[in-house]
């Protein structure tokens, strides 16, 4: 039996108080930051051929089914707005579709053949890397595509919670986080998903940082895509620049991101 499978270090949930619930969960919880620094070697390896490839024009796909697609989805969206990367460069394909990530498509894992051609659809080439999500390594529709992928040249990658899985064995650069049992026995949206959460920050938040698209520890190249953001873009160059606010919300005004208000300044300062 697969390790995402085996049976719960705790029975009885039915039993327990609500208090006990929760601190078990949380017990549980605390496990997987370790299990990712075990699985350090191997984020590492995969990281900078993803940086090497994005760095030639390449694109990151992510392909997963049931939560692992969500979370790659939900990684693959947030990196326009928080890194000012075009979209498209980073995506997230889920089986089933942009129905799947909100309601269940029964079955769409079990089709081996759809994920490469999801990919397809985006004209994907030799210079992009595919990486697989999957928590049990043994999803269909995730191993067809890495196989697919792989077959044809591409860099291909993954993301489980099983050791040697079939999935594993179909990348070049596996991640295996091992997180043991669920405290809900098979419910892999918890440990194994907060794994896989944790593993796509590293993977995104280090390449983009390898791009350029952060200076210092700020995200200079965030979309001013609501009030916060302008905020904090804001303050950035109120720090950066050691300006008044109303200089600089006039600034950002103008240039639209935090990175060219910068750069503006910078190329016309006196010699």
């Amino acid at each position: 039996m697969s390790t995402t499978e085996s049976n719960s270090n705790y029975n009885n949930l039915e039993q327990m108080s609500i208090k006990d619930l929760l601190v078990n969960i949380n017990t549980e919880d605390r496990s997987v930051p370790l299990a990712v620094s075990r699985a350090m070697p191997q984020i590492e390896a995969l990281v900078g051929e993803v940086v090497q490839q994005m760095k030639k024009g390449g694109r990151l796909f992510y392909i997963g089914a049931g939560t692992s697609g969500r979370l790659g989805i939900l990684d693959a969206s947030e990196i326009p707005p928080t890194f000012g990367l075009a979209h498209g460069n980073v995506l997230g394909l889920i089986a089933g579709g942009d129905t799947a990530i909100r309601k269940a498509v029964e079955f769409a894992e079990d089709n081996a053949e759809q994920a490469w051609k999801d990919m397809q659809e985006h004209q994907i080439n030799h210079k992009d890397v595919v990486i697989g999500i999957a928590a049990s390594g043994n999803t269909p529709y995730v191993i067809g595509g890495v196989k697919e992928a792989s077959e044809r040249g591409l860099i291909t990658g993954c993301i489980t919670c099983n050791r040697d899985s079939a999935l594993a064995k179909a990348v070049t650069f596996p991640i295996e986080v091992v997180v043991g049992p669920e405290f809900v026995t098979g419910s892999t949206r918890m440990k194994a998903g907060t794994a896989q959460k944790l593993v796509l920050n590293m993977i995104s938040t280090t390449t983009m940082i390898q791009l350029g698209k952060v200076k210092g520890n700020k995200m200079v190249d965030m979309q001013m895509a609501n009030n916060k953001l302008v905020d904090r873009g804001t303050r950035m160059l109120m720090e950066e620049l050691s300006i008044s606010r109303s200089e600089a919300e006039g600034l950002l005004k103008i240039h639209g991101s935090v990175r060219k208000v910068i750069d503006h300044i910078r190329n016309n300062a006196p010699d």
